[in-house]
């Protein structure tokens, strides 16, 4: 079994994802100095997809990965594409008004579809499959789940969803863990790892110029050109743009106070056979449940239960991350207990204080970044890299309604916000725990 959360080396985490992806391509490291356009920061999904829909508008760029594509919470994630966004569409309306908060609901059904798209212009082969089902473990979670799917038909015309009483839920989740829930058929899930080389490709093709093991270490903002520098390189474009997310650092304080890092996990069983795997997700879908330190999973394409979950606010993962995740595995699906785990892992994804989306310029409108998708990065990433590519190209409608979401930085600086979040989630898990 491999058991990695991090590596001293610039290579990808022993995952399933990086076990089934077959050979990984390797694109150079960046030893000169070069000029292009626009310089994306980042070769993770944000940054993949700017620079592709920057390509196709004409551009000439160059991105800048410090690792391996892929290397990060893009090639990690527990694969799931779900629309929406993670804080809800109230804050939206409290912030941007009812009409824009419905743009924006529209435009995360435009990331769904970009994600389709991809996959089928680029034939980017990553077992993409639709349907979710967002379950709910207790009645208060149920009334929730009630109240919302009542919202998004009267407030925002969404007619998709279907009502799952505990024997429709069954049908599609056999556990007895879950009171009901609510299925989606327009989120899913992917392979994230063959998704985002995927695109690495696409872009590549598109006429990107792709340097890998090439960390941005310093940004010059200060001339007629943005001058990015890296170990052995530097990149002189008109404008640069930051997808960094978790691992921006101290490349740009400004974005980094306003995000913190969370670990996240994920195990993945032995195969179970497709008869096996199929009574456990009949229909193959992506399911999570409605407790504020939520299970997620889902089927892998050979068959093996990929299931997700925990949260860390330390940088640290569990004691014994593979057992104490498929401890939980077990309290939904107890008849896998004689089921071995072959991969465990984990890594880090960005969310921002109030979990919206956090896309905006900085330097006087020459750079543009992207972050804070806690959690719902997989799709949304495609709609951050087509708004920005669209401000870019002279079009800055869309990204002028993200702008206006409200962002704080994270309190008790560099020191204290760590500790000030493990205390909140203690919270958080002792409501879980209540009825």
């Amino acid at each position: 079994m491999s058991s990695l959360f991090a590596c001293a080396h610039q290579d990808h985490v022993g995952s399933f994802y990086a076990a089934s992806c077959g050979d990984i391509p390797v694109w150079p490291a960046l030893t000169a100095e070069t000029r292009a356009d626009v310089c994306v920061i980042g070769g993770g999904l944000a940054g993949l997809s700017t620079a592709l829909e920057l390509a196709r508008r004409g551009h000439e760029v160059v991105l800048l990965e410090g690792s391996r594509v892929g290397w990060a919470a893009s090639g990690r994630n527990g694969g799931q594409i779900i629309n929406g966004y993670a804080c809800g569409l109230d804050l939206f309306e409290s912030a941007v008004g009812q009409a824009d908060s419905e743009r924006l609901w529209q435009w995360s059904l435009e990331a769904m579809d970009i994600v389709r798209e991809r996959c089928e212009q680029h034939a980017i082969d990553c077992d993409l499959h639709f349907g979710y089902v967002h379950a709910a473990n207790k009645p208060r979670h149920l009334d929730a789940l009630a109240t919302w799917m009542r919202d998004m038909d009267a407030r925002y015309g969404y007619r998709a969803l279907e009502w799952l009483d505990r024997p429709a839920l069954q049908r599609r989740v056999d556990t007895g863990r879950y009171v009901g829930g609510v299925f989606d058929p327009h989120s899913g899930h992917l392979h994230p790892l063959k998704y985002t080389l995927g695109l690495a490709r696409a872009a590549v093709a598109a006429g990107v110029r792709l340097y890998e093991n090439s960390a941005a270490t310093r940004v010059d903002s200060s001339g007629e050109r943005i001058v990015i520098h890296t170990a052995a390189g530097r990149v002189s474009a008109e404008r640069v743009v930051f997808a960094c997310n978790a691992l921006v650092g101290g490349l740009e304080p400004s974005l980094k106070r306003k995000i913190m890092p969370v670990g996240t996990y994920v195990i993945a069983t032995a195969p179970l056979g497709e008869a096996r795997a199929r009574s456990l997700l009949p229909a193959n879908d992506a399911v999570c449940d409605s407790n504020f330190v939520l299970d997620y999973y889902r089927l892998s394409a050979d068959q093996r239960l990929l299931f997700g979950g925990k949260v860390s606010y330390s940088g640290h993962p569990p004691r014994d991350l593979a057992g104490s995740m498929r401890a939980d595995m077990l309290k939904v699906f107890p008849g896998l207990a004689d089921v071995g785990i072959d991969y465990a892992w984990g890594g880090f994804c960005d969310i921002t204080l109030n979990r919206a989306p956090h896309f905006g310029r900085l330097y006087g409108g020459r750079a543009f970044f992207m972050q804070g998708f806690s959690g719902h990065g997989v799709a949304l990433t495609g709609l951050a890299g087509r708004v920005v590519a669209e401000a870019i190209d002279g079009d800055d409608q869309r990204l002028k309604v993200f702008e206006r979401l409200p962002h704080r930085d994270f309190p008790g600086g560099s020191l204290l916000r760590a500790p000030a979040l493990v205390a909140a989630m203690s919270y958080f898990r002792l409501r879980d725990l209540m009825p």
